[in-house]
């Protein structure tokens, strides 16, 4: 017998009454309608997360934030209810309690009566962080928490984004209208700069007035020490006077010149020194007023006047001084003159001419000491004016300084316009954005899941033939003796029956599901080839075990099931399950499946369709030394019937 027509006759076998077709079409089905209902009712889960009930309390009283009375809770709420994310439900705290204990809700949300006053305290002494409250409930739907858990981030972030572009575009506003007044104040440093530059002119020529009144009353000095020899040379000679009244006579016209002359010098040093005392107090207002004019600071005034004022008033003292020594002089040159007038009284009056003489000498000392204090004076008010150009000199450096060091700060702030401070604070809140791609991107949730369920849908299906499918056919191998043909027929069969499975599960994955595929026939391919090779490992284990075969190809599936890796990473499995990833076949159809459907990386196809023909091919060839061991021999299995069916 041939193996066509072996394959044949297992087909009239299976077709030979109404319930082995209906049996037959059972099985055939089951792939179909797990697949496809499962897949069916995971299509889209995430585009019908709107149907999900979700309790929203809203408790927050608002605050002041930003200079703005604010509600951040009901700003939430409303972009939460009009966004259609979920359905929610705005209710108090009792009624979403109450509603997440009895499943009416999948999960609540709660913003706290504090919610916008624990965002406005990040501008107070005491910042602190807003709360929002996730309730859950595993008995309800465990991934309804993992949900509840994204949505709550998600709304964080927002928030988030939203107070740190608020405040940030009000901390940019804060930096422009420094940098406003910052440009203001060194426009008003540079002023200060130039008039301390000006006041340094005035100063110098009050140095160059100073020195000419210093050396003015140096030869006041100098005079009035001349005077007081003369004077004392006068005082000696008065008691000469009565032994020669002509020589007085002489002497006193002498005397009346040179006291003459001593009064000459006299009112002009008087003269001097009193244009000095009532040039102090102009000056000192023409200082004040070109400061003032260049904008320095009244205190900085003050405190140059106060520098000024001990000269001023050493000047007048000085001019005092001066004056009383000049009206001993002028009493000196009326002396002079009365000694000139009484000389021809002399020998009358000799003892007024001592007393006289006497008068002179005091009176010449006073000049003289006059004449030094108003030289010291002068001396002084040099100094103090050489200080004061010294003082106005740091000032000016000063103001440099400080005019230079605001300009270096207006630099330093950036000059910008409002909408770009607005983008600057966009930014700020979201600095970073992702910018997702998917080199090979699957079209929705169910189509994430189709490679994998499509590969267990078939080992199910195949695993379900093998229900009503003989695995060999006892007669072909009494009647026949060649091991590879009884293989052969007793796995195409199934291998068919797969095939017509794997046609169908794609026609609903296609046509009623909709998902599309980057490579159609790449993919059904796949699935035919992963059917063939499921029924050769099928066929092995029950020619080798026979229905102890059967049920290991029932672990055989629940092994794949947790390794193939359909839905989580395989990495996050347990190393021993880990390596049996690496084995097992179910998972290299399903990376294979991946690629082919989402038009990825095609190289990778090659090795796991590799893996799947050595499996298929390995299996027969195991079956092949199965069915040629029962050729030549019977085993007490073959004689006696198995416990499990």
């Amino acid at each position: 017998m041939k193996v066509p027509a072996m394959i044949a006759a297992e087909f009239r076998r299976l077709t030979a009454t109404r319930m082995s077709v209906i049996a037959l079409i059972a099985l055939l089905a089951v792939p179909i309608v797990y697949g496809g209902l499962y897949l069916w009712a995971n299509q889209d889960p995430y585009g019908r997360l709107s149907q999900v009930p979700v309790a929203l309390v809203v408790e927050d009283t608002g605050a002041t934030l930003n200079g703005a009375d604010r509600n951040l809770g009901d700003e939430v709420a409303d972009q939460l209810t009009t966004s259609g994310s979920f359905d929610w439900h705005v209710v108090d705290a009792a009624a979403a309690a109450s509603g997440l204990d009895d499943g009416v809700y999948d999960f609540s949300v709660e913003i706290p009566a504090d919610f916008t006053t624990a965002i406005a305290s990040i501008s107070t002494d005491d910042p602190r962080p807003a709360t929002l409250h996730l309730r859950t409930n595993d008995a309800n739907n465990y991934l309804a928490t993992t949900i509840g858990t994204q949505t709550v981030e998600r709304i964080r972030s927002t928030v988030t984004e939203k107070v740190v572009a608020e405040a940030g575009l009000t901390l940019l506003d804060a930096l422009n209208t420094i940098r406003v007044q910052l440009t203001d104040a060194t426009t008003g440093a540079g002023q200060l700069v130039d008039g301390l530059a000006s006041a340094r002119v005035g100063s110098s020529q009050l140095v160059a007035g100073s020195s000419q009144l210093a050396d003015g009353t140096a030869q006041l000095r100098d005079g009035a020490t001349t005077l007081a020899d003369g004077a004392a040379q006068v005082s000696s000679g008065a008691a000469q006077v009565a032994d020669g009244a002509a020589q007085v006579a002489d002497g006193s016209a002498q005397v009346a010149d040179g006291t003459a002359r001593i009064d000459d010098i006299a009112q002009r040093v008087g003269s001097a020194a009193t244009e000095v005392t009532s040039l102090v107090p102009q000056v000192r207002a023409d200082i004040a007023q070109r400061l003032a004019d260049r904008g320095v600071d009244p205190a900085v005034i003050d405190e140059i006047l106060a520098r000024l004022d001990p000269i001023g008033e050493r000047v007048t003292a000085v001019d005092d001084r001066v004056q009383a020594a000049v009206g001993q002089v002028d009493q000196l040159n009326d002396g002079a003159q009365q000694v000139a007038n009484g000389a021809r009284q002399v020998a009358g009056g000799s003892a007024q001419v001592s007393s006289g003489s006497a008068q002179l000498a005091s009176g010449s000392a006073s000049l003289r000491d006059g004449a030094a204090s108003a030289a010291d004076g002068a001396a002084a008010l040099r100094d103090g004016i050489s200080g004061l150009d010294g003082g106005l000199g740091q000032l000016a450096d000063g103001a440099t300084t400080l005019r230079d060091g605001l300009q270096s700060g207006v630099d330093q702030l950036p000059d910008t316009d409002a909408a770009t401070r607005q983008q600057q604070a966009s930014t700020l809140a979201a600095p970073v954005s992702v910018d997702a791609a998917t080199l090979a991107p699957a079209q929705n949730y169910g189509a994430g899941l189709a490679p994998f369920f499509a590969a267990l849908a078939g080992w199910i299906g195949i695993y379900a033939l093998f229900l009503i499918v003989k695995p060999v056919s006892r007669r072909a191998v009494t009647a026949l003796h060649s091991a590879l043909r009884v293989t052969l027929a007793g796995w195409a069969t199934p291998a068919l029956f797969g095939g017509l499975q794997m046609l169908g599960l794609f026609g609903v994955l296609a046509l009623a599901l909709g998902f599309s595929f980057a490579n159609p026939l790449a993919t059904l391919g796949i699935l035919v080839l992963a059917s063939f090779t499921y029924a050769a490992i099928i066929l092995a284990l029950n020619v080798w075990l026979g229905s102890v075969g059967q049920f290991l190809g029932l672990v055989l599936m629940v092994l794949q099931l947790v390794t193939a890796g359909g839905t989580f990473p395989w990495q996050t499995l347990p190393a021993p399950l880990a390596a049996l990833h690496h084995v097992l076949p179910m998972g290299f159809v399903v990376d294979a499946m991946r690629q082919v459907m989402y038009g990825g990386d095609l190289s990778r196809v090659s090795g796991d369709l590799a893996v799947l023909l050595t499996w298929m091919l390995g299996a027969l060839v195991f079956t092949v030394v199965g069915v040629s061991r029962m050729t030549r021999r019977r085993t007490l299995r073959d004689l006696q019937p198995s416990l499990i069916g």
